[in-house]
């Protein structure tokens, strides 16, 4: 299996045999997890919300392509703009108003078995405390049958995943229509302290704007137009961060 991904531990595929006994404790806070995190990958479909409070990005992932071949990018919502800062997590509670579905599907997820397989399953983060066979929620009945609350976090996993596929076709039309850029980030807090962010993608304005007028009804019918707006709109969200970093440097 392949490596865990951000917030997991030991991701491993739930077996109604291995795992008949197994419990999870739902009201163990999950945020300890994310505290250290400044940013997390977000699907295409939170955009409307996530653009209010977050600024979004994208980044390129995975091995650095080949000689000609296009980058692998991913959309994030940065939640610090300082390593290892989370603004949104204080006293163990989500400051935010919305919590990205990356976080919510902890401490699941939706797991390819084998690296270059097409089988998915359902996982849980073995590492996770929350975890047992004695206290919390069953995720099986006496029958082996997963419980209606397992089924539930299997529903949301696999819409996550849909929605995940959604986002990388978007960015894949992105990067092939060579619309993002480099960026980079600087602000001057109030206590002198400056903050450079840089690594990070957005859509460069000219290239959107010099793109023939066909092309722009297809992104505007596609629904596409509307999620470059809301990332746009969303980083204006930048500075709120600078602000917010300079209070709790403060603080």
């Amino acid at each position: 299996m392949s490596a865990s991904p951000m917030m997991y531990g030991n991701l491993t595929p739930l077996d109604r045999v291995a795992h008949k006994n197994l419990r999870l404790k739902t009201e163990l806070p999950t945020l300890d997890r994310v505290k250290g995190m400044n940013s997390l990958f977000l699907a295409v479909v939170e955009f409307a919300e996530a653009c209010k409070e977050y600024p979004i990005v994208f980044v390129r992932v995975g091995d650095a392509p080949a000689e000609g071949a296009k980058p692998v990018v991913a959309p994030l919502a940065v939640l610090g703009l300082k390593p290892s800062s989370n603004l949104f997590v204080k006293d163990g509670k989500w400051t935010g108003h919305y919590v990205p579905a990356y976080l919510r599907r902890y401490p699941f997820a939706m797991a390819r078995l084998e690296q270059d397989s097409d089988t998915i399953a359902v996982c849980f983060d073995s590492e996770w405390a929350g975890f047992s066979e004695s206290e919390g929620t069953s995720l099986f009945a006496a029958d082996g049958q997963p419980t209606e609350f397992l089924l539930n976090a299997k529903t949301f996993l696999e819409n996550f995943e849909q929605e995940s596929e959604r986002t990388r076709a978007f960015c894949q039309m992105l990067v092939e229509l060579d619309l993002l850029r480099d960026m980079r980030f600087e602000a001057t807090l109030a206590s002198g302290e400056k903050i450079d962010v840089e690594g990070f993608l957005a859509v460069d304005e000219q290239k959107l704007a010099g793109l023939d007028d066909a092309k722009v009804v297809e992104l505007h019918r596609n629904g596409l137009l509307s999620l470059l707006e809301m990332h746009r709109v969303s980083m204006g969200n930048m500075n709120r961060l600078a602000s917010q970093e300079g209070s709790a440097a403060a603080a």
